[in-house]
């Protein structure tokens, strides 16, 4: 949600809040995406869609008109009007360079909305450049509040936006509040987890009697409250608003580290345009966000990791995945939600990949690692002080590794990692910590095989499972965060920390992620290295299996009353076999394809044979399994597909089956495997509190 004093000038704000990628109205699409060879203009504006906004800049660039651009979209043409005068301004701003642009043209650009970025790229100068050209001339922003009693009374808020409309600020100025960076827009792989991290750390703060002030754009967010804090600008989350705004306010400091990648990502460059961050170093924010560098650092340190190297060429690729054998996984750097990171089984993946990798990263270098299968994923949420590990969680994920962290369901305590492992996690976090000094939040993921361990990758800040590991041991680690990013003193003798674990001995925690796949039309619903879900829950039980299935029936997910699908392919079946024996004890109807029904019933499991969706219409004995989906006898579908199959369309149009029928559909062993064992259970939920959850737990530790 943008402000400003203008169409112009508000649409083009709103524009560049919807992703980092985005200048403003500009004939480009998000994340440097290519228009396709064959785009057919017209055609991309009759029909809406997410980027339609891109094409009618595109439009309005290559000189098609109001009346004919009104005819194609229905759009009235007073925003036609208002958009084609953001595209003449360009057009006339880009007569001239940077030395001699008039001032009165350059203020005109900025009160419609125009960026400094934007300006430096049609006037051939850098961002700073631009920056600084607009300073030199007195060109700055003012600070207006919002009215909230719509004109009607005087009022006084803290809520407040920039603009260049204007002669005078709304409010005046006092020195030394710390600034809070908030989340941003809510997207795949960004919620309201990072909303809960920012607000915290805004309450502690306002606790220690600190002035608080926060930038953040998002109206659903609690951050975005103007109650929340002592003033809030719902503002861009750029460079450029964010310099503007701390040195308008005299911030003591900024926190970067509670928002997610958004904020956590502009840590240098504010750094480096002397804004002052509070908590970890930004250098070596950059250090462990560069994996390359990262790496490099872990096999100095000693701590175990895949095979890896830093990508300069797709020969280089080749010849790594050679030598170590495939599946590899390919990683950029800087990205949040594992944005264009895949796990790749041949050339031809890795071509095509690796493009995509380099297109999202293409400051920093791309790493390629060997891909360890068959292992278990451990996170490892923490804070530090000054390299000293303060307070620390260990989470394990129910899928095996090659499920992204957002999309993986998480237990807490871990279930199945042995003691030893436990130890060699705790003892490589110990030497990160203190290798980039941290002091603040952090995140640290490993791969656990038996009793190898070997580190993925560590974010210096707030992770999406802090709220999480916060409310199931019942320590505020963003409370503990901020304290320690402003130098409060703590009572560190009470806190989890590596040597002194908060472990619950009474309760379990699970959280377990969700999807909105009936919206995503024609996406497959399979989890990869690459974030799907757009929310979470978290429930908790008396044990493992009770957790599990609160948290199952909190998503969304209905239990199975008569039959269940089964769809697996070869690799899979002497592990599934007993799961599928747990299924029909269970008293459900199992249906399969041909093959696999046969495998079953040959192993003493009975399973009715159902036709492909493929084989649909032909003259066959086979029922359909629409039909069964359809007529409710077919209520959960289990679909574990791997790369090798030869039956890739029909298994994803199985899966598409599913979720638009709004049945039940899992797609991962691991979680098919504890959904089997759990599934007695669903008898006898508890409905006991986390509370006395806790208050049973800490009398039998005590």
């Amino acid at each position: 949600m943008a402000v400003g004093r203008t169409f112009e000038e508000s649409i083009q704000k709103a524009l560049r809040m919807c992703h980092p990628s985005v200048d403003g109205f500009v004939p480009h699409l998000p994340l440097k995406r290519a228009w396709g060879a064959q785009q057919d203009l017209q055609q991309d504006l009759a029909v809406p869609s997410s980027t339609r906004i891109f094409s009618l800049a595109k439009a309005l660039h290559s000189g098609l008109g109001v009346d004919q651009i009104h005819r194609l979209t229905a759009i009235d043409k007073w925003f036609l009007h208002k958009l084609r005068r953001i595209t003449e301004l360009e057009h006339h701003l880009g007569k001239f360079h940077s030395s001699t642009v008039p001032q009165d043209l350059l203020l005109r650009a900025k009160r419609d909305g125009f960026s400094d970025r934007q300006v430096g790229q049609i006037l051939g100068c850098t961002e700073a450049e631009a920056r600084q050209l607009r300073l030199s001339q007195n060109i700055r922003p003012w600070v207006k509040q919002i009215d909230t009693l719509a004109a009607e009374y005087p009022a006084v808020t803290n809520y407040l936006y920039c603009t260049y409309h204007g002669q005078e600020h709304d409010l005046d100025f006092a020195d030394r509040a710390v600034m809070v960076l908030g989340c941003g827009p809510y997207h795949i792989g960004s919620s309201v987890e990072f909303d809960w991290c920012a607000v915290s750390s805004i309450r502690a703060l306002r606790q220690m009697g600190k002035r608080t002030v926060v930038i953040n754009h998002n109206p659903e967010t609690v951050s975005t409250d103007f109650d929340e804090c002592d003033r809030l600008y719902f503002e861009e989350l750029t460079l450029e608003r964010i310099l503007d705004i701390t040195q308008q306010e005299g911030c003591s400091g900024s926190i970067v580290s509670v928002g997610g990648q958004i904020p956590n990502n502009l840590a240098m460059p504010l750094h480096r345009n002397g804004v002052k961050i509070l908590g970890t170093d930004p250098e070596q924010i950059d250090r462990a966000e560069e994996r390359s560098v990262f790496s490099s650092i872990l096999d100095q340190l000693g701590v175990d990791q895949a095979p890896w190297r830093a990508l300069s060429s797709l020969e280089d690729a080749f010849a790594f995945a050679s030598k170590v054998g495939y599946p590899c996984l390919l990683r950029p750097s800087y990205v949040l939600s594992g944005s264009a990171m895949n796990v790749v089984y041949g050339e031809e993946e890795m071509k095509r990949f690796l493009e995509e990798a380099a297109q999202v990263s293409q400051e920093h270098p791309v790493v390629i690692t060997k891909f360890i299968c068959g292992a278990r994923e451990v996170e490892v949420d923490a804070v530090a002080k000054a390299g000293k590990v303060l307070v620390h969680a260990i989470t394990e994920h129910v899928e095996d590794a090659g499920v992204h962290s957002g999309d993986a369901t998480l237990m807490l305590p871990t279930q199945s990692i042995s003691q030893g492992a436990l130890e060699k996690v705790k003892t490589a976090t110990r030497k990160i910590a203190k290798a980039f000094e941290i002091s603040g939040p952090f995140n640290t993921q490993f791969l656990v095989k038996g009793n190898d361990v070997m580190v993925i990758e560590c974010n210096l800040r707030a992770s999406r499972s802090f709220p999480f590991v916060s409310k199931t041991i019942g320590v505020d680690f963003i409370s503990v965060a901020t304290r320690v990013m402003v130098g409060e003193p703590l009572e560190e003798a009470r806190l989890p920390s590596l040597e002194n674990p908060i472990i619950p001995v009474d309760y379990v925690g699970i959280k377990a992620p969700m999807f909105s796949w009936p919206r995503l039309r024609d996406a497959d619903p399979v989890l990869r290295c690459e974030m799907a879900s757009t929310g979470e829950v978290a429930c908790f039980g008396p044990n493992i299996y009770s957790a599990f299935l609160k948290a199952m029936l909190s998503t969304g997910f209905k239990l199975p009353q008569r039959g269940i699908l089964i769809g697996i392919q070869h690799s899979f079946r002497p592990r599934f076999l007993a799961t599928a024996h747990q299924l029909n004890e269970e008293g459900f109807k199992l249906y399969a394809t041909e093959a696999t029904s046969a495998w079953l019933n040959v192993n003493d499991v009975p399973s009715a044979p159902v036709a492909w969706p493929s084989q649909e219409g032909e003259d066959g004995p086979l029922p359909s399994i629409s039909r069964l989906i359809s007529e409710g006898q077919i209520d959960l579908v289990i679909n574990l597909p791997n790369n090798s199959t030869r039956f890739l369309r029909d298994n994803f149009l199985i899966r598409r089956m599913a979720v638009d029928h709004g049945v039940p559909l899992i797609t991962n062993y691991q979680v098919a495997k504890l959904f089997a064992e759990a599934i007695k259970y669903s008898k006898t939920l508890d409905t006991t509190s986390l509370f006395h959850y806790r208050q049973r737990d800490a009398s039998q530790q005590g």
